[in-house]
């Protein structure tokens, strides 16, 4: 795959796993003002941004109608594209609703699976991260059934503030909206259990020839080794860690944004 950046350009930029929209419409204001604070930012010297999955915790577009909100984080978004500044987004669990108005009204690229690419000269393998790896096996199912078009054509015919009012309801019911409300991260498992850690090593001991992997989905900031030249990144959320990647052209750090916000 050939990924469009600026080639000229300094830095590359990954963040995942905002799930706006939790757990009611104050807080996830405040995180997408955080999150336009942190566009602003890196644009100065992007050669490209990767938003890697579950920018919205529901999302789902009709022929002629969008969901309500998130006004200030589309025109950053535009702003930026606009400026001539790749935006990249990798389309997740949250967000597999998401079809051609991200593309038309704000030029940015979709993506809707895995993804080998060359970046600023390192080999890097991007995806979301759901449904990759062992086990799950009730969430692949269950992907399978909201990716067909039928079903989707059979929720177009629900009422747009009736289909928004259910995934709404759904997602600030959630397992996630309860952990923004309680500001606890998710705690999981050693690393070597961790499904994207055995599926990335995998590939390695297969022979894939991959600098970085760069995940995003399971909510837990990582950057591990996997062997001498390749290395596992893992972007944690915009929940509660608040983490983003930050590439350079020779190596790629993990950080952690902070500002007046939050």
């Amino acid at each position: 795959m050939e990924t469009k950046i600026i080639q000229d350009k300094a830095r590359i930029y990954f963040a995942s796993d905002f799930h706006l929209g939790i757990p009611d419409y104050e807080s996830s204001l405040l995180r997408e003002k955080m999150l336009v604070n942190w566009l602003d930012r890196v644009r100065r010297d992007a050669a490209g941004i990767f938003l890697m999955g579950d920018l919205f915790d529901f999302w789902f577009e009709y022929k002629t109608v969008i969901p309500k909100g998130f006004t200030r984080l589309f025109g950053k978004l535009a702003e930026i594209t606009d400026e001539g500044i790749p935006v990249h987004l990798f389309t997740g669990n949250h967000d597999i609703w998401a079809f051609e108005y991200l593309r038309k009204e704000m030029n940015i690229e979709l993506h809707r699976g895995p993804e080998i690419t060359s970046l600023l000269g390192k080999t890097f393998y991007l995806a979301h991260g759901d449904g990759l790896g062992p086990g799950d096996n009730g969430y692949k199912f269950l992907k399978k059934v909201f990716s067909n078009r039928f079903n989707q054509f059979l929720f177009r015919w629900l009422h747009p503030d009736l289909g928004a009012k259910m995934g709404l309801y759904f997602s600030r019911k959630s397992r996630l909206a309860n952990m923004v409300k309680e500001n606890k991260p998710e705690y999981l498992n050693s690393i070597e259990d961790e499904m994207l850690y055995k599926y990335a090593s995998g590939l390695v001991q297969n022979t894939m020839d991959v600098d970085y992997f760069v995940f995003g989905h399971r909510h837990r900031p990582v950057d591990i080794k996997l062997n001498e030249q390749c290395r596992m990144i893992i972007l944690g959320d915009w929940l509660t860690h608040f983490t983003y990647a930050e590439f350079d052209g020779n190596n790629i750090y993990l950080k952690y944004f902070k500002n007046e916000l939050i």
